[in-house]
């Protein structure tokens, strides 16, 4: 059998606020662990340019592979798997199994597992998945290059689908159930409005998707019109990845938490904080903010 160690701290999610977290508890001498999940960097590994983060000019992937790079430097561990339960507490130790079949024990846990696409739940939408529908604009642009493509969705992030995509595909059409973007930055907006192979249809959704003959997608909107495509990417907001913890832990309506709801010496930082902005620059603060906090933690029962 496996001896089991004791961490001081063991981070779930290897994103830019679990890895934030990392390198403060890492530097402070604490023996670091962090539970990547199955790729490393999260949501964040998929911005093919990121321009809003203050300081860096790649991409999403480069700056995670820099920020685990740091936070090993120090000490940190990383393990790429994923929680499927957590029990104990922070006198006994939190215990955490995991889908690789270890066990890993942790005298504080921060919580940085992130957010997830919101999957489309409409006729068709489930049994296309991989088939036409994506919802990974950056993983599955390449294979639609000269082709046509729908995104679905109105925020920062379908409009940063779109754009990515125009690039490759020979169509992009933005379906979005508001009259106007105004969720989005007004820089987003102002690019797709200057691209030509860009079209934008506001005031409608989708109802059902299906498979034609020739291995295309037919989508059919609320006013009835059926749309022919080569492929859909959906971008209608995110939810917390948060199903590894009992239903007792509070939740808001994204499955996201809170602090205040969380017991003795468990700590959470990140898009699966609630009230937090979804940003990268807002992650990292989140996760320093929750080292930091784990750190004085620890101090104190030493």
């Amino acid at each position: 059998m496996n001896e089991i160690i004791m961490y001081d701290v063991i981070i779930l999610g290897s994103g830019p606020a679990g890895l934030t977290a990392a390198l403060y508890a890492s530097r402070a001498n604490k023996k670091t662990l962090v539970l990547g999940g199955d790729r490393l960097g999260g949501q964040t590994a998929g911005i093919a340019v990121l321009e809003n983060y203050p300081g860096w000019a790649g991409s999403g992937a480069e700056l995670s592979e820099f920020m685990k790079k740091q936070a090993e430097t120090f000490g940190t561990e990383v393990v790429f798997t994923s929680a499927k339960t957590i029990s104990g507490d922070a006198e006994s130790g939190f215990n955490i199994m995991c889908d690789n079949g270890q066990r890993y024990v942790g005298r504080t846990v921060i919580i940085a597992t992130g957010a997830s696409p919101r999957r489309l739940e409409i006729d068709g939408a489930r049994e296309l998945m991989g088939k036409g529908v994506s919802y990974c604009a950056t993983c599955d642009g390449f294979f639609y290059h000269e082709k046509d493509v729908i995104v679905l969705g109105g925020g920062n992030s379908a409009l940063n689908d779109a754009l990515y995509l125009a690039d490759l595909a020979k169509s992009v059409k933005i379906v979005y159930r508001k009259g106007a973007f105004t969720r989005a930055e007004a820089v987003l907006r102002n690019r797709v409005a200057e691209r030509e192979n860009i079209e934008c249809l506001f005031n409608t959704d989708l109802t059902k998707i299906a498979a034609t003959e020739d291995g295309r997608l037919v989508v059919t909107t609320t006013d009835g019109a059926e749309i022919v495509t080569d492929g859909l990417f959906v971008a209608i907001g995110h939810e917390a990845n948060t199903d590894y913890l009992t239903e007792d832990v509070a939740r808001d309506n994204m499955g996201r938490l809170a602090q205040s709801n969380l017991p003795a010496g468990m700590f959470v930082a990140g898009d699966v904080q609630s009230g937090i902005k979804m940003q990268i620059a807002t992650a990292v603060g989140a996760g320093c903010s929750a080292g930091m906090d784990a750190i004085a933690y620890l101090n104190s029962k030493s």
